[in-house]
């Protein structure tokens, strides 16, 4: 089953100004559906970027369709093509860029709509290289204006012109926008929007805005539904998610014993955290939520004090390793994630074994690394002493080979335990196989009945295959407790 309805129910408290700007929409929406009646037409969209931006495409899909057109793969193959980019990283750019020149020659055979929203259209020096560059753009809409997709794509329909609507300005909530999720099991919920930190490195606090928390009553009402839905696992999105506030002394902790009361939910994950807003309250919510999964995504970014000081993070080296480890006294079975930079400007080869010294010490379930990439219009591209290529490559991987065996050897505590693992459905290289994820997201391949997708059931792990684990089950037992 896939669900592209708006979530929205009768009873939410909306501001007279965003509930008439939705209408609005749903008229666009039904002008733009009565001018594809009968014509069959089809969309394609590449998102690239953070869980906020497939959130987001999610959203542009849920308008899309209820517009009259139907997904393809391939945007060759579309009526409408349209792009959700990311700004974090350059690859970022030059994946838009590259599409755009494939699309070229598409739209001049079929004439194709190309629309293009997400950050990236937020940074003026992108919509000028667009303008100048890529002209044959259809629609350019920003992190703002995504509501507005339904009268940006009427308006280029019917007058042939192309539309730019970015705004600069922070962007309301809106809520009732419809959203399609193809994963029927795990589903994601935004409950708070923009950044107020403004670390060194990245852009986002300026192509998303600053800090905006959705109402309590509205991520509840929205996670009931998909509860009812048969969802059975959420995860909790923002920027920066404990930052979340909802007024009169409501913040992260609250929500999460809130949504942990929800019946039909079996597992809550939340992403991204911030360490300086790791508050003892939310601590202790995370430990006393049965359903709280208890695998803590803790972005470290580097090591290294200087370094840390330099990106703005607002924490050092020490502050870290002792956040991590009151939580660890807490929580026992806590497993840690992070985000890792290499290669930030100043960064010296002793900052780099510190952030070595790091992941050592808080043996990381899971590390996602990265190459630092200069943005434009943000402090760490104006630095002199940026870090030369071939030192970042040569640091990203030693740390890469110290991830790896750390890894394996994590793999091997899982062999002779029994996991609680929601089934997800299918392996993608082994359609004779099932695959889940255990609490703490490793991903667990095993033989079973299709019938026991959707379940959360008791697996034991056999074999260690470093970026798999491998289980069996007793299938008398599990499917007695269906």
């Amino acid at each position: 089953m896939i669900q592209y309805e708006p979530y929205l129910l009768k009873g939410i408290d909306l501001t007279v100004k965003i509930n008439k700007e939705i209408e609005y929409q749903n008229e666009f929406i039904e002008k733009v559906r009565k001018l594809n009646e009968g014509k069959k037409l089809t969309y394609s969209i590449i998102t690239m970027g953070c869980q906020l931006n497939e959130n987001d495409s999610e959203k542009i899909c849920g308008m899309i369709e209820k517009m009259g057109y139907s997904r393809v793969d391939e945007s060759k193959n579309a009526d409408l093509a349209v792009m959700n980019t990311c700004c974090v990283r350059e690859n970022a750019e030059d994946r838009l860029f590259g599409k755009l020149g494939e699309l070229k020659k598409v739209k001049e055979e079929k004439g194709t709509i190309i629309a293009i929203g997400g950050c990236m259209m937020q940074e003026k020096h992108i919509q000028d290289k667009l303008k100048k560059s890529y002209p044959y753009f259809d629609i350019i809409f920003g992190t703002h204006t995504l509501h507005k997709f339904p009268e940006d794509l009427y308006n280029a329909l019917k007058d042939k012109k192309r539309i730019e609507d970015v705004i600069d300005i922070d962007g309301e909530i809106y809520e009732g926008i419809p959203i399609k999720r193809d994963d029927k099991l795990k589903a994601s919920v935004t409950i708070m929007y923009g950044c107020n930190n403004f670390c060194s490195y990245c852009i986002v606090p300026y192509v998303r805005g600053r800090e905006r928390s959705r109402k309590p009553e509205d991520i509840i009402e929205e996670i009931e539904y998909l509860a009812k839905q048969g969802y059975k696992e959420i995860t909790l999105l923002g920027q920066n998610v404990n930052s979340y506030n909802g007024g009169e002394n409501y913040n992260f902790a609250n929500l999460l014993h809130d949504v942990n009361k929800i019946e039909g939910i079996n597992r809550i994950r939340f992403t991204s955290p911030h360490p300086k807003d790791f508050t003892e309250d939310v601590i202790k919510a995370i430990k006393e939520c049965d359903k709280v999964c208890k695998t803590i995504h803790l972005p470290l970014q580097a090591g290294s004090t200087k370094v840390l000081k330099a990106m703005n993070r607002k924490y050092t080296k020490e502050q870290y390793l002792e956040l991590a480890q009151r939580i660890k006294k807490e929580i026992p079975e806590i497993v840690f994630s992070t985000d890792i930079i290499v290669g930030f400007p100043g960064e010296t080869e002793e900052d780099f074994e510190d952030t070595l010294d790091v992941v050592r010490k808080m043996n990381y379930e899971q590390v996602y690394m990265f190459i630092y990439s200069r943005r434009v219009g943000t402090p760490g591209d104006k630095m002199e002493n940026q870090i030369p290529e071939e030192i970042k490559h040569e640091r990203f991987n030693r740390l890469k080979a110290l991830v790896e065996t750390q890894t394996e050897k994590n793999g091997e505590k899982y062999v002779g335990s029994e996991q609680k693992i929601l089934v997800e459905g299918t392996s993608k290289n082994n359609e004779n196989m099932l695959t889940g994820r255990t609490e703490t997201n490793k991903v667990v391949v095993f033989s079973g009945d299709t019938e026991l997708i959707g379940k959360v059931i008791d697996v034991k792990i056999v074999r260690n295959a470093v970026w798999y684990l491998q289980g069996e089950i007793e299938i008398i037992h599990q499917l007695s407790k269906i």
